[in-house]
């Protein structure tokens, strides 16, 4: 695969988290009672740094934890062979909560739909919403994020990679083609 273009670099990603704490913020009239989750993988370091924005912003800490929809997944014999499967637990109660799910990239929408049945099975949060830094389109489901980052058509020969600095040493977002 060739990079075919640049999506987002480094100042570009912190721009997209920043005005996403900002509507987080918005929609919810404050952080009282809003919790983030991360989703493996790096939904987990974008969720901690839009909680470091709302902190600096609000001056309230904001929880955070993180899910891993391994085992929620629907092409599971698809993508792993022996899945590790991992019960997902929290420092924190999500019963009554407004939770927020912070992941990279949506795309066909399965994610989040296995994210969403690892939070029910965490508890009964008062609401759930959905933040990506990137929609790509090509949703299969009918699942819409409640804050985006940016909004990128692709065609399904083109693969959006993320990379930040907590798992790959550097901020960007490219596109590459098949």
């Amino acid at each position: 695969m060739k990079e075919k273009a640049m999506l987002l670099d480094e100042n570009s990603i912190i721009r997209a988290l920043k005005r996403i704490s900002h509507e987080i913020i918005e929609k919810n009239k404050g952080v009282e009672d809003v919790v983030l989750l991360g989703i493996k993988t790096r939904g987990v370091p974008l969720a901690k740094r839009i909680a470091k924005f709302i902190e600096s912003f609000e001056g309230q800490k904001v929880l955070v934890g993180e899910i891993d929809i391994s085992f929620y997944r629907d092409d599971l014999t698809e993508k792993y062979i022996e899945p590790m499967v991992k019960t997902n637990k929290l420092e924190f109660d999500i019963n009554g909560k407004r939770v927020v799910l912070v992941d990279d990239v949506i795309f066909t929408g399965r994610t989040v739909r296995a994210a969403l049945d690892a939070v029910i099975d965490l508890g009964r949060p008062k609401a759930i919403q959905l933040a990506v830094l990137i929609d790509r389109g090509h949703r299969e489901l009918p699942i819409r994020p409640d804050y985006v980052g940016k909004n990128v058509p692709t065609s399904l020969n083109e693969v959006v990679e993320v990379k930040l600095y907590e798992t790959d040493g550097e901020d960007k977002v490219i596109i590459l083609e098949k």
